[in-house]
């Protein structure tokens, strides 16, 4: 049952920021397609195992169907008919105004379908949207144009550099964790081992940033522009080798890299615990649950959050969905936060464990100063604090 009382009053007229989310599809959807967008696995055709016998899927039917106008618990098919019906336009403002965000930070460096940008994004939602820089992507592009082995790191940067001086750019991201995995040496490696690296890049034109010199590269030229770097740890599609993806493993990164920037552990799950002790530890280290959010729905993320807040300091944790394709998730992930977090915070406050003052403040760090704070946006996107 979601709580009751003042912190869930609180929250639910909280604007977020959600730190790090990706755009919505701008097209219909047809059943197959919708269902490929709720998994981070596949839709296997006669099987007879659908996405939507999940625990995301009923979450969809549960909180998303009455969005639509139709009852909680809508059947799959009633769901995807009215989704059909709306058309894409009507269904994404919808689902983005009622996440109750005054701000988004996009990552654009996914997009195997035709998405909203930040700009689409902030017009349907009513709110700020800013962008962050998937630096693999620049790497990438620069392998692709082509360039002399020697030049490579030179160029690289300038291309990030480039990049990060756009209007509304904040942050960078690296996907390190599907990469190579986090178990990487943690020096920052030299002008001839990226040489060596980089000419091997070129000859193979597999086009994939894959090889772990360059991604040490990548992560310590992040380093160097400045910004916070966000990077994925945990869940993630089966492209990803899960355990290569704990957050632990960069522990002797951390160090060496200890007074420059923040660096933020995206989604974290199953190692929600292992982000929590990085952060403990090292000041300029900070987590989110997101994505485990919208997977587990409101039902369980309760749980995750009170893992990820065992020992975190509350200015540590930040509000994220990872939302991709279906504007559904922008909503399920602020919800299934707002409920989780409202939850657990009003318990403590029920038990004495923690005095409402202390509550609704960790309640709005969490979900919007936090980030505002290290991605240094506005007091108030829309005048709504």
């Amino acid at each position: 049952m979601a709580a009751s009382g003042p912190v869930r009053e609180a929250l639910a007229g909280l604007p977020l920021v959600d730190h790090h989310c990706h755009g919505a599809v701008m097209a219909d959807l047809d059943p197959p397609e919708f269902e490929s967008l709720i998994t981070e696995g596949e839709v296997w055709p006669g099987s007879g195992i659908s996405p939507f016998d999940s625990p995301v899927g009923v979450a969809v039917r549960r909180h998303c169907a009455p969005l639509l106008d139709l009852p909680r618990h809508a059947p799959a098919a009633d769901y995807l008919a009215r989704r059909s019906a709306l058309g894409w336009r009507e269904v994404n403002r919808r689902f983005l105004t009622s996440a109750g965000a005054e701000a988004f930070c996009v990552d654009t460096g996914h997009a195997p379908h035709p998405v909203t940008g930040p700009a689409e994004l902030a017009r349907a939602a009513g709110a700020a949207a800013y962008e962050v820089v998937r630096l693999e992507g620049v790497a990438e592009a620069v392998l692709a144009r082509g360039v002399e082995a020697g030049e490579y790191a030179r160029v690289f940067r300038a291309a990030a550099e480039d990049a990060v001086r756009r209007p509304g750019v904040v942050a960078v991201k690296s996907v390190a964790a599907y990469r190579t995995g986090f178990g990487l040496d943690p020096a920052r490696p030299t002008d001839a081992e990226v040489t060596r690296a980089a000419r091997h890049a070129l000859e193979s034109g597999t086009g994939r940033l894959a090889d772990p010199v360059l991604v040490r590269h990548l992560l310590w030229t992040a380093v160097d522009l400045g910004l916070p770097l966000q990077l994925h740890t945990g869940l993630g599609d089966n492209d990803i080798r899960l355990h290569r993806s704990d957050p632990a493993l960069l522990t002797d990164w951390l160090r060496l890299t200890s007074g420059t920037i923040p660096v933020l552990f995206l989604h974290c799950w199953p190692y929600q615990r292992q982000a929590s002790y990085l952060a403990a530890v090292f000041e300029h280290v900070y987590l989110d649950v997101g994505l485990a959010l919208h997977f587990t729905g409101p039902a369980r993320s309760r749980a995750i959050l009170e893992e990820a807040l065992e020992i975190t300091p509350f200015r540590k944790l930040l509000y994220s969905s990872d939302a991709y394709g279906v504007a559904e998730f922008h909503h399920l992930g602020a919800l299934s936060f707002r409920q989780g977090l409202a939850a657990l915070l009003q318990d403590r406050v029920d038990a004495d464990e923690l005095s409402l003052p202390d509550a609704l403040l960790i309640a709005a760090w969490t979900g919007r100063d936090n980030a505002r704070r290290l991605y240094g946006l506005p007091a108030s996107a829309h005048g709504r604090d």
